[in-house]
């Protein structure tokens, strides 16, 4: 696992713990770790669901606690709190998988099919893992992710270019949930997190943050009142 803290002198405002996907690892998310700590979150990027459980037990974690999965992270993610099996305040679930498993011709059309940022790019392209989304998901693993009813606050995150996403399934959960917000990205890929747009994609999250401190977690501090564009 790697950890982000915050600036010095600046009060941590909350944890957030970062579950990667398929053909992922603890340094493809340095970059948001980066950039959420630096607006005073302690984020702590794991390789494994499992680690959730200790990473939560830590006395010394600053509330909320927020889990963010990717891909089959998010499936992961999805699937522990809805057997309520989280000690977490919140969710976000980026790139949640549909069932089957989409084939790539080869890297680069994976690739293509990940990401159009050219940084994230090379991030993958230093430890390349071909065909590792062409694995197909655990079925049951997305069942108690599409079937999940949890009672907390889920920020549901998607690229409207990426392939291997269900928008109707993701539709449907986000209307099952109680408490749920479903943000679809122009223009964005299957790693929607450190796609082209990760600057709007973080600000979002960091939105979603922010509003847990308040005294309805899923109403923005900003609202948008007239706009012409």
């Amino acid at each position: 696992m790697t950890d982000h803290f915050p600036p010095p002198g600046l009060n941590t405002r909350g944890t957030v713990l970062v579950v990667p996907g398929r053909g992922e690892n603890p340094r493809t998310y340095a970059r948001l770790g980066a950039r959420l700590a630096a607006d005073a979150y302690h984020v702590r990027v794991l390789t494994h669901v499992d680690e959730v459980a200790g990473a939560a037990a830590d006395p010394d974690l600053v509330r909320p606690l927020v889990l963010i999965g990717a891909d089959t992270g998010a499936a992961s993610v999805g699937a522990l709190v809805a057997g309520d099996d989280a000690a977490a305040d919140a969710v976000v679930l980026a790139g949640l998988p549909g069932y089957g498993a989409r084939t790539a011709q080869d890297w680069d059309d994976e690739l293509d099919t990940r990401t159009h940022c050219p940084t994230h790019r090379g991030v993958l392209n230093a430890e390349p893992t071909p065909g590792a989304l062409s694995t197909e998901v655990d079925s049951a693993l997305l069942d108690a992710a599409y079937g999940s009813t949890a009672d907390l606050p889920h920020l549901l995150l998607v690229g409207d270019a990426d392939p291997y996403a269900d928008r109707a399934a993701l539709t449907r959960v986000a209307k099952a949930l109680p408490r749920a917000r479903l943000a679809v990205v122009r223009e964005g890929h299957h790693d929607v997190l450190n796609d082209l747009q990760h600057r709007s994609v973080a600000a979002e999250i960091v939105t979603f943050l922010e509003a847990l401190r308040s005294s309805d977690p899923l109403v923005p501090f900003v609202g948008i009142e007239s706009s012409a564009w």
